[in-house]
């Protein structure tokens, strides 16, 4: 998997608090490190750090981020 964006940052969740007792499809229980999130974004604090890139965004601006989920399959060479 890649993921290019054009955001500064990427914040990861690892789902660490699920506890089992939210359900999904099929009765699949959502237990704690069943999954991730990789989330483009500005730098975490990023209005109070003038080192990081700015995330202000002002009246009457827009704000566009672009980010593409690549997967793909490297095949393994025979021996």
């Amino acid at each position: 998997m890649e993921v290019l964006t054009t955001a500064p940052g990427v914040q990861l969740y690892s789902a660490n608090f699920p506890d089992g007792a939210i359900s999904g499809p099929k009765g699949y229980a959502y237990l704690s490190h069943a999954g991730f999130c990789l989330e483009t974004q500005a730098f975490p604090d990023s209005p109070n750090k003038p080192q990081f890139p700015s995330s202000i965004l002002r009246p009457g601006e827009t704000y566009r981020s672009t980010t593409i989920h690549r997967f793909g399959v490297t095949a393994k060479p025979r021996s």
